[in-house]
């Protein structure tokens, strides 16, 4: 898409981001198929045709939602590979990117989290979830073989139930709260990886028995 297209504006008061922002709150609040082009307009006050100046359909609006948390999501990875260092400290990173992902762009993870596949557009969204699981997956196996993570937990299981506790924040994070993104991210650095580094205490051999 040009820097044109994406940047171009119709009816006062609303370009493609705002109209992108209401639809992300309609497809939340009522879910995807039950969000009819009638339905954004009534919430947005702008005729359905408004609308197709900006977007040539409604997959659209929900392919442009899903790229922003996909693409947020990839470029933490991007940043923790470029960062080098240890396996686990550029898990450490990534789990950190993913929380400060999910605070800034909560509507649109939501979304994410919510999609089932029933559309292309939503298959395609799937296909690089699981793309970013398999890295995730890949880091925390490098942690455990440096010698960083314990070494008896499989690590798609690691990582699988690492990110069911970042994903579950959509279901209670307020923004606006007492919780900011960082101390978010120290929590879930404390649960997850806290919990999973080599223990230093004599239960070693028991661990590892």
């Amino acid at each position: 898409m040009s820097e044109n297209t994406s940047l171009r504006r119709g009816r006062p008061g609303y370009d493609q981001q705002g109209i992108l922002d209401v639809a992300v709150a309609a497809f939340n609040e009522f879910g995807y198929d039950a969000t009819s082009m009638g339905v954004l307009a009534e919430r947005l006050g702008l005729s359905k045709s408004a609308i197709y100046h900006h977007f040539t359909s409604k997959d659209e609006i929900l392919d442009r939602a899903l790229d922003s948390a996909l693409a947020a999501l990839e470029g933490v990875l991007e940043d923790a590979d470029a960062a080098g260092g240890r396996a686990a400290d550029r898990l450490d990173l990534v789990l950190r990117g993913a929380v400060h992902v999910l605070v800034d762009r909560l509507p649109s993870v939501t979304l994410l989290l919510r999609v089932r596949g029933n559309t292309e557009v939503e298959r395609r969204a799937l296909e690089r979830r699981r793309a970013f699981d398999k890295r995730v997956t890949a880091l925390v196996s490098e942690a455990q073989g440096e010698g960083s993570l314990r070494s008896d937990l499989d690590a798609s299981v690691v990582s699988r139930l690492t990110f069911g506790m970042i994903n579950s924040i959509v279901e209670w994070y307020r923004p606006g709260g007492t919780e900011t993104a960082d101390r978010l991210a120290d929590d879930v650095v404390a649960v997850a990886l806290d919990g999973l580094r080599m223990p230093t205490s004599n239960r070693v051999a028991d661990l590892l028995a």
